[in-house]
This record gives structure tokens, sequence and C-alpha cells, in this order.
């Protein structure tokens, strides 16, 4: 079964190889997702240029949370414009074995975990682990 994906194609790992990835994991009725929401956007306005890919996994806390519309109207009255796959299975919390609402992962140009950060703070060392990432060689 195809996974659905809001502001993207389904994107793969594997194809963004080269790239530096941030991956989220969030939820529209979290006020600490909320809270971190304007440095994400502003990390993608600034970086995706230079080969940051954002990819929000919306993984619901609450029952209403699951409902695909109020995801797409929420993203839209937030502006948010990268990618946001619909986790309602937790596949990809499983995966990377989260446990909380919102937690970052930064992925290296060659696939790998570099950075974690859970919850709300640390958003310089976050923006220079970003930079730094960026500036390594493909």
């Amino acid at each position: 079964m195809r996974s659905t994906w809001l502001n993207s194609e389904q994107l793969d790992l594997e194809q963004l190889r080269g790239k530096v990835v941030m991956v989220e994991f969030w939820t529209f009725g979290c006020w600490n997702c909320r809270n971190i929401e304007p440095y994400v956007k502003e990390w993608h306005d600034k970086y995706a240029k230079q080969g940051l890919v954002v990819i929000a996994v919306h993984s619901p806390e609450f029952q209403y949370e699951y409902e695909v519309g109020k995801v797409k109207a929420y993203i839209q009255e937030h502006r948010i414009s990268y990618a946001v796959p619909i986790d309602n299975e937790f596949r990809n919390w499983r995966q990377y074995r989260n446990r909380n609402w919102p937690t970052l992962y930064l992925i290296d140009k060659r696939g790998y975990i570099q950075y974690t950060r859970i919850g709300e703070g640390s958003y310089e060392k976050t923006k220079k682990t970003i930079q730094q990432l960026l500036a390594e060689p493909t």
C-alpha cells in the first residue's frame, strides 16, 4: 500500500543520498510541535536550495489527528510547504524507535543519523548542525 504524502511525492532516503535530511516527528495537536514549527519552516526556507530536505512525519497522538483532511487543513493554514507523510500506522515512528513529539533527526549526505533533538529548544545547535552537515562533501 502506498503511503499518503502531502506537499510531495513519496520520498525515499536512498533517493536523497547527497542531501541533508531533517526528519521531524510531529502532530498538529501538540503544542510543543507548534512551538518548533517556525524554526523548522525557517530552516527549510533558508537551506532547501543548499540541499536540506525536510520531511515532517505526521504521527497522530489523539483520535482526531488521524483524519488526513484535518492535517491538510492545518498545513494549508500554517503554510507548511515541505513534505508531510501521514504515519497513522506508526511505521516510520517504529523504524526510528521514536517515543516523543516533537523529535528531529538530522541525516547526513551518506544516510546516517548524525543528530537527534527531542522536544523544544537547542535551536542554535540544530541550525549549526544543519550548516555543518551541508558543508560536508558529498
